[in-house]
């Protein structure tokens, strides 16, 4: 594939996971589906209420690790921080960008509940919280997820039926689910990993319809399946978030919440402006040229992720070991060739667009 041209999120994600994660299989052949974040309804002990009407840039967080593949918090405090003075207005820890799939669960519940902690009321936390081989024991998972403080508890579609199992057995099992976890805020997460499951607009409808579902990461990649999504969550409790770059800009037009794609691990300012500008028509041409840069990049930054992006925030100040769980482990000349050739065009945006770059710890 040519540098500059677009990749789709659903090729890139499974190209970068499925045969990694072949070691996983006991674990993710049935689980959660939906990929939250509770930001619709915060309680007393959530961030303040943000402007109804504002978009928000919730980054799929990567994980730092140490030279010995330990979890770094203290660069996990830093990238926390560097996140939030980009404009971050949320975070979706524990996902397939902070290679859940290669950590165990006391990693999973330790993660997120620093993430929040950490975080506090500047901004809501979501986590995945569907893992386990029964639903009976994915419930009891996502409790304990819920219990580090979470605003929501994310659900993967695919661990909730088998590839070649029906709707109807994807909704009996979410039933059954919802049935055993009582009030906790959920989400949902159209994960490409174990396999990639669309959610279809019947069963979207009827989870809508549930008030614990507060949030949605789509990576359909479908302009036209994301408009009917938006209209069944229009004036519900839902919040939409498009994991899709190339779709960035008309979702946040057409209703989506914000934005939530790999590519805020790299410049999350350009998505923080894209929410904030989407809907502004003084903006519009600059909206519709940022749009087709982040598309057009996506397949450079995209090769070798996520230490792709453990590189690229490293050349940003932050002092990340180039460590991933992941068989990514190195990447090739050519290639840190090519990122540092976007990194300077990602200052050219920052230029054109008046955007203060956020450069490492302060």
């Amino acid at each position: 594939m040519k540098p500059n041209q677009p990749i789709s999120r659903r090729a890139l994600l499974e190209r970068i996971t499925q045969a990694s994660l072949g070691l996983v299989a006991g674990t993710a052949t049935l689980q959660p589906l939906m990929a939250g974040d509770g930001f619709a309804q915060p309680d007393q002990q959530s961030v303040s209420p943000f402007k109804s009407d504002e978009k928000k840039f919730v980054p799929v967080m990567i994980t730092p690790f140490d030279s010995n593949s330990k979890i770094d918090y203290n660069h996990l405090s830093m990238l926390i921080d560097f996140y939030l003075r980009a404009g971050a207005k949320g975070f979706f820890a524990n996902c397939l960008s902070s290679e859940m799939y290669f950590l165990d669960n006391q990693e999973r519940i330790d993660l997120t509940r620093y993430v929040v902690q950490h975080a506090g009321r500047k901004a809501t936390v979501v986590s995945t919280g569907s893992f386990g081989d029964t639903l009976g024991e994915k419930a009891d998972f996502a409790k304990k997820i819920d219990d580090t403080g979470v605003r929501g508890v994310i659900l993967i579609s695919s661990h909730f039926a088998l590839a070649n199992e029906s709707d109807a057995v994807l909704m009996k099992n979410f039933e059954t689910f919802l049935s055993m976890t009582g009030n906790i805020k959920l989400g949902t997460y159209e994960c490409p990993v174990p396999y990639k499951r669309l959610i279809a607009p019947d069963v979207f409808k009827s989870l809508v319809s549930d008030k614990r579902l507060v949030y949605h990461k789509d990576t359909s990649e479908d302009i036209k399946n994301i408009e009917t999504k938006l209209a069944l969550a229009r004036g519900t409790q839902l919040e939409f978030y498009n994991a899709h770059t190339a779709t960035a800009a008309e979702s946040l037009q057409k209703g989506a919440k914000g934005m939530s794609p790999i590519s805020g691990n790299f410049y999350p300012e350009i998505h923080s402006w894209l929410c904030q500008y989407a809907n502004d028509p003084a903006k519009l041409a600059d909206v519709n040229w940022i749009q087709a840069e982040i598309a057009r990049t996506e397949a450079i930054i995209s090769k070798f992720y996520p230490l792709s992006s453990k590189y690229f925030l490293k050349k940003r100040g932050l002092p990340l070991e180039l460590v991933c769980r992941s068989k990514v482990k190195s990447i090739p000349p050519e290639q840190i060739a090519i990122l540092d050739k976007t990194y300077d065009v990602f200052l050219g945006w920052c230029d054109r667009l008046g955007i203060k770059a956020v450069n490492g710890p302060q």
